[in-house]
């Protein structure tokens, strides 16, 4: 299938070429001429599965062969992170480079001249509304936003939002929507709490499910059972001389993020970091640099596990173990994309082997457990001298029956 048998409008055609896209993803194959048809929609689907553009062509096209005002929100679609929301209006303005729509990002985190020109471009009207649950609910309270002639409401990485508290913002927001309006939902997984919201926001919605919770085929993944106090000694050795143009480094706190990235600039490594108190310039300056090229090491919280297109990542390392496994998936999920081929290594101590058996339980699949370099079973051995040898031991654990597997001979030893 080619875009062209899905019989978008010729501008929007123009611009699909423009950005490189050649034929349709699955997720795209599948819910865009359903989109087109008027059905609501619920999408499960994983980041790198081209699903924006799986909702945004659609709608694009939607408005360039309405005969609706230019000046009015038609579209308004919510995003958990500004960087997603950010990534977004990127596309947007890529497609309808030729269709002349107009949208703009809506999101915290700027100067109060950011908010002044998202509230005049609200004002005014533009074509299509990008934006963050709270950003949003502020401009709402205001009461300036004009939605009476809102045709699409999307909901973009709805499980993520649900996990971040967003769900009170989310049924706020609905309350201000037209009835009639084509309501389409995209998540990477489906718990319980999408299924319930769907019912209240949603009309018969129709359900595309791609192949769920699965790493891309072609990242190698391997883990490290480790104490905690080597977790450094041991990152620094496996990135050492590494000819790597870009790895990608998740910590489980912005603190942690903060302490690690210090280590490793200390220790002459060509690192930047991107956490949660940095504001949006020092975000979107740090995400440039790693996407050039001009950094090699990022370190991050999941700020950037989900959403975030950063091509040719060759090395995403955990840190720390993600504590939901689907977390797992979308950090993984940064690399190998494309077809390429990427790795992806976790580090686990004691405290994290049941949310590392979580992950597997998931991905239906042992992740390889890789043997300590020498030169850290040498400093393990140093630091626990003089102890019990009981209190030395990480306990490494026995693999398979959590879901129904034989283990195998290299991890019973």
């Amino acid at each position: 299938m080619k875009f062209d048998d899905l019989n978008l409008y010729p501008d929007l055609l123009q611009g699909i070429n423009s950005v490189g896209f050649e034929t349709p993803t699955p997720i795209q194959q599948s819910t865009i001429p359903l989109i087109l048809d008027g059905y609501d929609l619920i999408a499960c689907a994983q980041t790198g599965t081209g699903k924006t553009a799986a909702y945004v062509l659609p709608i694009l096209h939607h408005i360039l062969t309405s005969d609706l005002n230019e000046n009015v929100i038609k579209a308004l679609i919510i995003a958990p992170t500004r960087e997603l929301a950010l990534q977004i209006d990127q596309q947007l303005e890529g497609f309808s480079y030729f269709a002349g729509i107009s949208s703009i990002a809506v999101y915290g985190g700027g100067s109060g001249s950011d908010f002044e020109l998202e509230k005049k471009a609200i004002k005014t009207g533009t074509g299509v509304v990008v934006a963050t649950p709270g950003r949003l609910i502020s401009h709402l309270n205001l009461g300036y936003v004009n939605l009476k002639n809102l045709k699409f409401f999307v909901l973009d990485e709805a499980d993520r939002m649900l996990d971040m508290g967003f769900l009170p913002a989310i049924q706020q927001i609905a309350s201000y929507l037209p009835s009639k309006r084509q309501t389409l939902m995209f998540s990477a997984t489906m718990p319980k709490e999408i299924r319930t919201l769907a019912k209240k926001i949603m009309h018969n919605p129709k359900e595309i499910t791609l192949e769920l919770a699965k790493p891309p085929e072609k990242v190698l993944q391997a883990a490290y059972f480790v104490r905690k106090e080597l977790k450094t000694p041991l990152l620094k050795h496996l990135i050492q001389d590494k000819d790597l143009p870009s790895i990608l480094i998740f910590v489980a706190t912005k603190n942690g993020v903060k302490e690690l990235e210090k280590e490793l600039a200390n220790s002459k490594f060509d690192v930047k970091a991107i956490h949660s108190d940095l504001d949006q310039q020092q975000r979107n300056e740090t995400l440039r640099l790693f996407r050039n090229k001009e950094v090699q090491i990022l370190v991050s919280t999941d700020i950037v596990s989900r959403g975030i297109d950063i091509e040719d990542i060759s090395l995403v390392i955990n840190y720390n173990v993600p504590q939901n496994a689907e977390d797992y998936v979308h950090r993984v999920g940064r690399t190998a994309r494309a077809e390429k081929t990427g790795m992806a290594i976790t580090f686990v101590n004691n405290a994290e082997i049941k949310s590392f058996k979580r992950i597997e339980q998931l991905i239906a699949k042992e992740i390889f457990i890789a043997p300590l370099p020498d030169v850290l079973n040498e400093k393990n051995k140093e630091r626990n001298r003089g102890k019990k040898l009981k209190k030395a031991k990480l306990s490494i654990p026995k693999r398979g029956s959590y879901y129904k597997r034989k283990s195998r001979k290299s991890d019973k030893k």
